[in-house]
């Protein structure tokens, strides 16, 4: 993980960028697209969305546009979206997937994701993404907020292993447990909210090692997670706060540094609890 072409290989063989945009709570329009266009010009190549976030068309036009401008291919990229609560079970899991598909104005998706661990739905979710992966439409297929008892039930009966959880994961959230588990069976463990929707900035501990590094909290903490082997994908609709975001390959924390910022965890989260959520 030396720059921000970094990739981690998946179990399935594909690579992924270890650091991508997140567009959560980014108004559709103008704003995605330049977010989005932002991103891919200083050098990111992963770019993660979701049915539910209502801007999968412009982050589509977004792609398109950077594509034209900055001569690379669709190859290059890596688009992930998910397939929201309502849409959870096996042929309204296809549909969704084909709109979303529509609407980001692509042939393929590289990951698809379950949204959330809806009881009594996500596992017939789940062999509608086996579907898809087998015809090739996705590249990749994993889970979003998935505990281990979830990734249990689906790894009962998947004929295709889970690549990906994405979860909330932040130095007051670290979830060591989950990353065990993950890293036992293969799966890479993506995180989101990695900034604690900027509930960190004013952490002194982060604080004081940020400074010894001449770097931002934001930077030290994104550093935390690339050296524990977690993906990110950092929001930010400012393109100085995209590029300093990306800006985490020029240094390395100590042992000592990692320490202390794995004694932060509180088991806080700033996102619903996914053994009780009600959406």
């Amino acid at each position: 993980m030396n720059n921000l072409n970094s990739r981690v290989k998946l179990n399935n063989g594909i690579e992924m960028p270890v650091v991508g945009l997140g567009v959560f709570q980014v108004e559709d329009g103008q704003i995605v697209i330049d977010s989005v266009k932002a991103a891919i010009k200083n050098g990111y190549r992963s770019i993660d969305t979701a049915a539910i976030y209502g801007n999968e068309e412009g982050v589509g036009q977004g792609i398109k546009e950077a594509i034209e401008e900055n001569g690379i291919s669709r190859e290059d990229l890596f688009i992930t979206s998910k397939v929201w609560n309502a849409d959870l079970g096996y042929q309204s899991t296809l549909d969704a997937f084909e709109l979303s598909l529509k609407k980001l104005g692509l042939d393929y998706l590289d990951l698809y994701l379950i949204h959330w661990p809806v009881e009594g739905k996500y596992i017939e979710s789940w062999k509608a993404l086996e579907t898809l992966y087998k015809t090739g439409k996705v590249k990749a297929i994993g889970m979003s907020n998935f505990q281990i008892h979830h990734l249990q039930d689906v790894l009962e009966i998947a004929e295709i292993k889970p690549m990906v959880n994405q979860v909330e994961l932040h130095p007051l959230l670290s979830q060591v447990e989950l990353r065990n588990f993950l890293k036992e069976n293969s799966i890479q463990v993506e995180a989101w909210a990695p900034l604690m929707q900027g509930q960190l900035f004013e952490n002194e501990t982060l604080l004081k090692i940020a400074k010894a590094h001449d770097k931002s909290i934001a930077q030290i903490v994104l550093r935390w997670h690339l050296q524990n082997e977690i993906v990110i994908i950092p929001k930010s609709v400012k393109e100085h706060r995209i590029q300093e975001n990306a800006n985490i390959f020029d240094f390395e924390l100590t042992t000592e540094e990692m320490k202390t910022i794995d004694t932060l965890n509180q088991n806080h989260r700033v996102g619903p609890d996914p053994d009780n959520f009600d959406f």
